[in-house]
């Protein structure tokens, strides 16, 4: 039988309010030394924020961390799985949307977990990994 997110998923994974600066998300990274972290507003999910998103969308702009907002930087609109997918779903999607990672959620639509690439790698064949590993690193376009 395959196996399902909620058996290889990260639980207890910290957010951050989209009204919280960039300076707290970056402080928050730096101490649970994670690059991503999930925006919520309650516990509805609005985005993510990543490490990146904070140098790309503020600092290489000349926003200010301290007063600058994280619903400024998030990327909104994230992908998510359901806990209750399968490990290969989840890798076909992450080759097919070229993310690393998904939020994961139970059938209401609740933040139960995160999922990355890693997470999954001692789950399915080496191959299966590789090729996902290969469609998610393709070049995109840059985007604007």
């Amino acid at each position: 039988m395959a196996k399902m997110i909620r058996e290889v998923m990260t639980r207890d994974v910290e957010v951050i309010n989209p009204n919280d600066t960039l300076r707290d998300a970056a402080e928050k990274m730096r101490s649970l030394n994670v690059g991503p972290i999930p925006v919520c507003d309650g516990e509805r999910i609005v985005g993510m924020l990543t490490d990146r998103d904070i140098v790309v969308r503020a600092i290489a702009l000349g926003r200010d961390p301290n007063t600058t907002q994280v619903a400024d930087a998030m990327s909104p609109g994230i992908e998510y799985c359901f806990d209750d997918d399968t490990v290969d779903d989840v890798l076909n999607r992450m080759k097919e949307k070229q993310l690393r990672r998904f939020i994961v959620v139970d059938r209401d639509k609740k933040l139960v977990g995160i999922v990355a690439l890693g997470d999954l790698s001692g789950e399915v064949s080496e191959q299966k990994v590789g090729e996902t590993l290969e469609g998610i690193s393709e070049p995109s376009s840059p985007s604007i």
